[in-house]
């Protein structure tokens, strides 16, 4: 299956036409395929650096008192 041939409206439909089980197995799958997509994402982001100047600034916050109990 050439899935570049696939249009976004195309995945669309196909998921509206799904009965209740298949689309519950589907969005399981989604689910945790994009959850594992963003924790790629921050993996690249902070090997890259992305994320120091945010590190930085919270350890500012947390160590002048600047926080809240969650």
């Amino acid at each position: 299956m050439n899935i570049e041939a696939i249009s976004i409206e195309q995945l669309q439909e196909a998921v509206e036409k799904l009965p209740p089980d298949k689309f519950a197995r589907f969005r399981a799958w989604f689910e945790e395929f994009a959850a594992d997509a963003w924790d790629q994402q921050i993996e690249r982001d902070a090997k890259a650096g992305k994320l120091d100047k945010l590190i930085a600034e919270s350890e500012e916050d947390f160590h002048a008192g600047r926080f809240r109990e969650l």
